[in-house]
């Protein structure tokens, strides 16, 4: 296109050259502050998020490496070893089964609870600012993310007034589920991708149901672009967090039947188009997921089971009218019905709950509340367990979640975590229910968003308590280790690192996973008959080593345990065996070592023996 012809009607031609680029400048700098006024609103919305993000993760700033979650650092010691090993995809060094941890088998990422995609996505954060960092920025992102694509479903396909997508969203992102599951569980609280697979399937469905305008005719166009963009979504979620993904479609599932009961004219348009679009969707996602899937469950140091108890992983029934201990107004009293600080699901209490209800009641004519009432109800009895629990005490009564008892996948889910998927549910009947009131004359227009907003503030979350992290030694964080074992090596600390205790860990996680560990915290199949388990067997030199860090007392070394130990650091293939002065019992270890090695070589603030 000429620069004649790119000229305002009207304008001169010969002065269009001088005047394209202000001109040009001009309206882009106009588009933008358009922009901006028009979308004001949301903008605010979502800063009000993100700053309420950062308020509840503020413990851990300015200096991520220095603070930890103080009620989950073990997890959180995993979470950032794996972003670590996630980072080395940039250098080229980046595996499904890595072998930076229970060496010399290694360990199945897909088997864990990883997220690889996010871990990939924030590598040069990693390598740059260090793990830590990383980690924090993703539990306050997980926040905020998850509230303002909630809030984005809501006004753009819902099409809800803004305040009432607001308050909606606040609970879909800061409820006290995800709160809770923020020490330290990313894989639980990266949930912004859920709106996505809603909208898509809403999509989808409208694109499958056709109005009087089509003729009777589905959209196709729309049918496929949805179905690729719900594999496209799904395969993501598949390596953010699989649990959730697995939470979603049996919450969508749900709200499927039950939305077709109450709009069953609905459910005869739509149903071949809908079920057509799904077989797209479902059959793309298995090509890109067929490998990773077969991976995890039946590759090298997969797993096909879960390894926790339903029983224990029942949520009390008398939890879901408490209030969180993590909440402004709760009690740390009530702790005692679940099973740890990141598992108050259920937390929801009595005016949440009661406003809830009295929402739903009220537009109880509407399929998308009959739908979201469904889905609430029935992951909220799974949530229950296989025995209903009441106040610490179980009960004779059964509880839904037996119905799944033996079947594959299934069974392995923690009953407790159907509980999150409550909470949008519960917040998009909040946000039907304020829109509807906002739009309504009278009281009514005051009388539900401040009923809506009072209880909101019942669980009003606090900040998340952290802690002072315990400095790392010199050996490690000076780059010492690199004088007896080489990168791609194994360094064999000592005591080793348990499920229980996962410190160690944090030395591959400084080092950018460049050496690997024996033993270590993670799921593999080393329990009884390849069963799932945390953890793997300990090695007699590694449950020697780990007696005299927690007694203190040394043991009586011969030339057998010298046989063992030397056998030992070749299975492990180790390089280099260490023990820094911070260890428990250091100096007993280090008698110990002598005793199997020989005489170590001081290097910093460690002993070191190359094997």
């Amino acid at each position: 296109m000429t620069s004649a012809a790119r000229t305002a009607p009207g304008a001169d031609p010969d002065l269009a050259v001088g005047l394209t680029a202000p001109a040009a400048a001009g309206s882009r700098t106009d588009r933008r502050l358009a922009f901006l006024l028009r979308h004001r609103v949301d903008l605010t919305v979502g800063l009000g998020f993100v700053l309420l993000a950062g308020w509840l993760t503020h413990g851990l700033w300015p200096d991520p490496g220095g603070r930890v979650l103080a009620l989950n650092p073990a997890d959180q010691t995993l979470y950032e070893w794996f972003l670590a090993v996630d980072a080395r995809v940039l250098r080229g060094d980046f595996g499904l089964l890595t072998d930076r941890l229970n060496a010399p088998d290694g360990v199945n990422l897909m088997t864990n609870t990883t997220v690889i995609a996010l871990g990939v996505l924030l590598a040069p954060v990693t390598l740059l600012l260090g793990a830590p960092v990383t980690f924090a920025l993703l539990v306050a992102v997980n926040l905020a993310g998850t509230a303002i694509a909630w809030y984005l479903l809501f006004t753009r396909t819902l099409h809800a007034r803004r305040l009432a997508a607001a308050l909606g969203a606040g609970l879909c992102g800061f409820g006290p589920g995800m709160v809770s599951q923020s020490n330290s569980h990313l894989h639980m609280t990266a949930q912004w991708l859920v709106p996505v697979i809603v909208w898509l399937v809403v999509r989808l469905l409208r694109a499958a149901a056709p109005g009087p305008r089509s003729l009777g005719r589905a959209d196709r166009r729309r049918l496929v672009t949805s179905a690729v963009g719900l594999a496209t979504a799904v395969t993501a979620q598949v390596f953010v967090g699989e649990e959730v993904l697995f939470l979603a479609a049996v919450t969508l599932l749900v709200m499927a039947v039950a939305y077709g009961f109450a709009d069953r004219k609905l459910l005869r348009r739509a149903l071949p188009g809908f079920a057509g679009g799904m077989l797209i969707a479902t059959g793309l996602a298995l090509v890109v997921l067929g490998y990773p899937l077969w991976f995890q469950f039946a590759g090298p140091q997969g797993v096909a089971d879960g390894m926790f108890s339903p029983h224990h992983f029942s949520a009390d029934l008398r939890s879901w009218w408490t209030i969180s201990p993590l909440s402004v107004v709760g009690d740390d009293a009530s702790a005692r019905l679940t099973t740890g600080p990141a598992e108050y699901n259920t937390f929801l209490g009595a005016p949440l709950l009661l406003v809830t209800a009295a929402c739903a009641l009220w537009l109880r004519r509407r399929p998308l509340v009959v739908a979201c009432a469904a889905g609430a109800l029935v992951t909220g009895a799974l949530s229950l367990g296989p025995q209903v629990v009441l106040d610490g005490d179980p009960s004779p009564v059964p509880g839904p979640y037996a119905l799944l008892a033996g079947l594959p996948v299934v069974d392995g889910a923690l009953p407790m975590r159907f509980a999150l998927a409550v909470l949008p549910l519960a917040g998009t009947l909040l946000v039907l229910a304020v829109d509807r009131a906002l739009r309504a004359p009278g009281r009514v227009r005051l009388l539900v968003p401040a009923a809506v907003g009072a209880a909101l503030l019942t669980v009003f979350p606090a900040p998340l308590p952290t802690t002072f992290r315990p400095a790392l030694p010199e050996f490690v964080t000076g780059g010492h280790w690199r004088d007896c074992v080489r990168p791609g090596g194994v360094l064999v600390p000592v005591p080793a690192a348990t499920p229980s205790q996962p410190w160690p860990m944090r030395w591959a996680t400084a080092a950018d996973a460049e050496f690997g560990l024996p033993e270590g915290f993670f799921i593999g199949p080393h329990g009884r008959d390849g069963s799932a388990a945390m953890g793997t067997f300990k090695q007699p030199t590694s449950a020697l080593l780990a007696d005299v860090a927690k007694r203190g007392t040394e043991p009586v070394i011969g030339e057998e345990q010298r046989r063992q130990a030397r056998e030992d650091a070749d299975f492990w293939g180790a390089s280099c065996v260490a023990v820094t002065d911070d260890a428990p019992h250091a100096e007993s270890l280090r008698r110990t070592l002598v005793q199997l090695y020989g005489p170590g070589t001081r290097i910093a603030d460690a002993w070191t023996w190359r094997v």
